[in-house]
């Protein structure tokens, strides 16, 4: 039983690429990171090298992965408990994105932590459209758009606390791709939400905004059921999406339009480190 490292992103998922596919849903964040990884190259989230790696059991089985481009947290999915002692003496890992379990074992490893964030893994069940549903009505965003999705993509990110990324790589491939929808009342854009590229039979629902202006009319909730609607009806086998616990207001949203809760995740952090940058690929 091993871990095996790499800045290789075929390599990783010629290895572990079967045993994320099988749970797309638990393994959601650790598809898409991949996926533009092997889209853009080793710097699609940062200038350094990604490090990639995944525990092997015994009979040469894969039982746990580890996606990591700093300056973000480590994302780990599906560790055997066994696999965590091991990976901290590896790599000098001071930040992870995990379930629960796992980030409780990772922590168990510090003499000191902090949980930055706490988040919520949603599936999409029955849609239920909001009601009362609000004026106006979805459309796809354009190329024409640009200026005003980039703002808000950056609002997007203030509001959160991370950085913004590559907006402007964001809107030409998802206007382009038809994965970022806006809701228009009265023809003025109030909201928008877009959607990852479907992978292993998954599409997660990111971002969701909405200007504080125009919050609290329920236009959120409608571009987020219109988004969700039109992936399950191209084909989607699951829609998820992920909520921070600290904000009821949304958790509650996506409740009330269908989505049930899969798994919690934990950001943390070891004590006396920087606050991490979590990651929103889509």
């Amino acid at each position: 039983m091993t871990w095996t490292f790499t800045d290789d992103v075929d390599a990783f998922l010629d290895a572990a690429g079967g045993s994320l596919a099988a749970r797309p849903a638990e393994n959601t964040l650790t598809l898409t990171v991949t996926a533009a990884l092997r889209r853009h190259g080793p710097h699609a989230f940062t200038e350094q090298a990604p490090v990639l790696g995944w525990w092997s059991r015994a009979d040469g089985g894969v039982a746990g992965t580890l996606v990591r481009t700093p300056p973000h947290p480590a994302v780990l999915n599906g560790l055997v408990p066994e696999a965590v002692g091991p990976l901290m003496a590896a790599l000098p890992i001071t930040g992870v994105n995990a379930d629960r379990a796992t980030a409780e074992a990772v922590a168990a490893h510090w003499p000191g932590h902090r949980v930055d964030e706490e988040q919520r893994l949603y599936r999409l069940g029955e849609l239920i459209p909001p009601s009362p549903a609000p004026g106006g009505r979805a459309r796809a965003a354009t190329p024409a758009d640009r200026e005003l999705l980039l703002r808000w993509l950056h609002a997007f990110a203030a509001d959160i606390g991370q950085p913004a990324g590559h907006p402007e790589r964001a809107v030409e491939e998802r206007t382009a791709e038809g994965r970022l929808t806006l809701w228009e009342d009265g023809g003025v854009p109030v909201s928008m939400a877009g959607v990852s590229p479907r992978i292993a039979g998954t599409v997660r629902v990111a971002p969701v905004y909405t200007p504080q202006e125009h919050r609290g009319r329920g236009y959120a909730a409608a571009v987020t059921a219109e988004v969700s609607r039109a992936a399950r009806e191209a084909g989607a086998d699951e829609v998820l999406l992920f909520a921070d616990l600290a904000n009821p207001t949304s958790n509650g949203v996506y409740v009330r339009i269908g989505y049930r809760a899969v798994s919690d995740r934990l950001l943390i952090s070891a004590e006396g480190t920087a606050r991490p940058r979590p990651l929103s690929p889509g």
